[in-house]
C-alpha cells in the first residue's frame, strides 16, 4: 500500500519574491563565513518554513511582515509541539533574516525584534483535534435535561475558551444571544465580550427553554448551568462533568478543564484568526508582550470567530 503524501510547509514553492530574499541572506551567511554548510541548510529549512506561513497569510511584501504574523507562527510552532529549543533557533534565524533586509535596504523595520525568547523546558499545553471534540460534544443528546445541560456546558466551553470558573459563574445577565455574546468576568475581575457561535447558542437556548428548570433551587439565583443539587457548580463539580464525557468519548489523553481553553485557541489559529482577535477572547496578556491587546470592537471579533471557529465552518454535523 503506497503511503498517501502530505504537504509541509518545506514542500510549498515560495513566490519569487521571497525565494529570492532567503536565498540572498543564505549567500551572505556563506560569505560572512564562520558557519557549518549543515548550520546554514538549518536556516534554510527554518526560513522556508517561516515564509510559507507567511505567505499563507496573504503577505507578498517582506517590509509588510507584522510583529502579530511573527508572533503567530511562533504560536503556531507552539502548537505543532515544536520543542522549546526549536522555537528559540527559529525565532533566532528569524529575527536574523528580518535584520539582514534592514541592513540591505529593503525593509524599514525588524518585526521580530521585540518578541521575547521562549523559555526552554517550558511544557507546551495539550490539545484536542476536531475529531475528537466532535466526539466529545455528541456524547450528551437526546431529551435527558442532564444530557441537555451537559451539551450547552461542553459547547460553551469549547465554542468561546472559557475558564472552568468563567464558566461556572456565567449567570442569565450575561448572556447577550440575540448578539451572539457572552459578558465575562475574567482574572482580576476584568470584564471582557465573547462572541458565541450558532452551534453553542442553540444548545444553551434548548437548556434553557427545557433543561435549566429541573436544576432550579432556592440557591440557584440566576447561574446558567446548574448541578443536581440544585445549585451552582463548584469546579470540581463541572470538570467532573466536564471528565464524564470525555471519557465516554474514548479520549485517553490527559485532558484537563484547561484542555478546552487551549484547544478553542489552536483551532482558531490553525485556521487562520488573527492572533490579537484570539487574545482579546481570552482574555488574557499577549504572549508576546506584557501589554493586553489593543480593544477589538465586538463586531470584529464576531467575525473572526464566525470565520475561523471550526463548528462555525460546518465542519460537525448537528446532535440531538
Amino acid at each position: 500500500m503506497s503511503k498517501k503524501k502530505t504537504t509541509t510547509r518545506d514542500t510549498i514553492v515560495l513566490t519569487p519574491e521571497f525565494a529570492r530574499r532567503l536565498e540572498e541572506f543564505l549567500d551572505h551567511l556563506r560569505l560572512a563565513g564562520g558557519r557549518a554548510e549543515t548550520t546554514t541548510m538549518a536556516y534554510r529549512r527554518d526560513l522556508h518554513s517561516y515564509l510559507s506561513f507567511v505567505q499563507s497569510r496573504k503577505t507578498r511584501n517582506i517590509d509588510k511582515i507584522t510583529p502579530e504574523t511573527v508572533g503567530a507562527y511562533i504560536v503556531s510552532a507552539q502548537m505543532r509541539k515544536k520543542s522549546p529549543s526549536t522555537i528559540a533557533r527559529n525565532l533566532s534565524t528569524i529575527k536574523s533574516f528580518h535584520g539582514f533586509q534592514m541592513k540591505t535596504g529593503r525593509a524599514s523595520s525588524n518585526p521580530a525584534r521585540l518578541l521575547p525568547t521562549p523559555r526552554i523546558g517550558r511544557k507546551l499545553p495539550m490539545v484536542l483535534t476536531v475529531e475528537e471534540i466532535n466526539r466529545i460534544l455528541s456524547g450528551p443528546v437526546g431529551g435527558n435535561p442532564h444530557h441537555r445541560r451537559d451539551r450547552a456546558l461542553l459547547e460553551v466551553l469549547y465554542g468561546s475558551g472559557l475558564r472552568i470558573s468563567e464558566l461556572g459563574g456565567l449567570r442569565l445577565s450575561n448572556l447577550l444571544l440575540a448578539e451572539q455574546l457572552l459578558r465575562v468576568w475574567g482574572k482580576g475581575n476584568r470584564e471582557r465580550i465573547v462572541p458565541l457561535g450558532k452551534t453553542a447558542i442553540a444548545a444553551l437556548e434548548l437548556y434553557l427553554a427545557d433543561g435549566r428548570s429541573n436544576f432550579v433551587g432556592p440557591r440557584a439565583e440566576d447561574f446558567v448551568f446548574l448541578s443536581a443539587h440544585k445549585r451552582p457548580f463548584s469546579r470540581m463539580g463541572l470538570w467532573l462533568v466536564i471528565r464524564q464525557w470525555v471519557e465516554a468519548a474514548g479520549i485517553r489523553k490527559k485532558v484537563t478543564p484547561h484542555t478546552f481553553r487551549h484547544t478553542f485557541a489552536t483551532h482558531l489559529l490553525e485556521g487562520g484568526a488573527d492572533l490579537r482577535a484570539v487574545q482579546a477572547m481570552l482574555g488574557h496578556e499577549s504572549i508576546n508582550t506584557t501589554q493586553i491587546y489593543t480593544h477589538l470592537d465586538r463586531q470584529y471579533l464576531r467575525e473572526v470567530h464566525r470565520a475561523y471557529h471550526p463548528l462555525e465552518q460546518g465542519n460537525r454535523g448537528g446532535g440531538g
